[in-house]
């Protein structure tokens, strides 16, 4: 039972990051820089306790993919502005799901075999129909269109930047516990490149720094979970964060919707989360 709970401390942590931002304030470059200086912070402190092994290699690719991490992370929030959190984080993570499961189908050849590959493309067929459901507008609604357009362009940016920062680890093979401090200063390089021409420093980059150290309590608790419950258990309650992102936005953050718009996306944010459950047992398969 401790295991699930700490198996689930990623959903809630990165679940409700999104909200605990838009509450805390600020721009997005307010948002990704506190974010990163908080990541760093609680990055330090792991390394020093568990004290991973360490080498000019895992310090280069584990920065690059902070770089990257950075990059997904920035228009994610550039992405709340548009569209909100409850429509942003089904589609973002929807969207990461399948860019990370079809880079392990063609660069690392899983769906070897015929459970995988019925399960595979379950996950995608899913997780696509949860993000039309999720993308759903009136036809009424002034500008929706736009920011729909708007928002996908900026997810499609975020989306490359988090699936680069999760396969480049995966294709040179170092772990999270070794990845876990360079990726934080590859993280607080990449925010201070986006946002170099703008001075972002005040008080909701201070602020943010919540957001960071959330961003790296999750971290841990995956990090912590997977050799304990499995690799399926853990990644696939992680995707549970999305039920708070989606639910909190709409009742925490009042975004408004219709009764219908709620249901098309509650229906396409529990397809997601399904979707991430069958991609995680499909890689649990021997």
């Amino acid at each position: 039972m401790l295991d699930i709970l700490v198996a689930l401390i990623p959903a809630v942590m990165w679940g409700f990051l999104p909200i605990v931002s838009s509450k805390l304030g600020g721009k997005a470059q307010n948002q990704v820089l506190g974010t990163t200086f908080g990541a760093l912070i609680f990055s330090i402190i792991a390394f020093f306790v568990v004290h991973p092994n360490t080498s000019f290699h895992i310090l280069l690719i584990g920065f690059i993919s902070g770089l990257f991490w950075s990059l997904g992370q920035m228009n994610q929030f550039i992405a709340f502005k548009s569209l909100g959190v409850s429509k942003t984080m089904p589609m973002s993570t929807g969207m990461q799901l399948v860019g990370t499961t079809l880079f392990g189908v063609f660069l690392f050849h899983e769906w070897s075999t015929t459970t995988k590959l019925i399960l595979g493309i379950t996950a995608i067929i899913l997780i696509i129909v949860g993000v039309f459901l999720t993308s759903f507008g009136e036809k009424d609604e002034d500008n929706a269109q736009n920011n729909l357009i708007k928002g996908i362009t900026t997810l499609i940016i975020s989306t490359i930047g988090y699936v680069v920062y999760i396969v480049i680890l995966r294709y040179f093979n170092i772990g999270g516990w070794e990845a876990i401090l360079p990726q934080s200063m590859g993280m607080v390089m990449g925010a201070l490149l986006l946002t170099i021409r703008h001075n972002q420093f005040n008080k909701y980059t201070l602020r943010n720094v919540l957001t960071g150290i959330m961003w790296g309590i999750g971290n841990l608790g995956l990090l912590i979970a997977t050799p304990r419950v499995g690799v399926a258990t853990s990644f696939s309650l992680s995707q549970m964060g999305i039920i708070f992102s989606t639910l909190g936005g709409i009742f925490l953050l009042g975004e408004k919707k219709t009764t219908r718009q709620i249901i098309f996306v509650c229906i396409g944010c529990l397809l997601v989360v399904a979707g991430g459950v069958f991609i995680g047992y499909a890689r649990s398969q021997g």
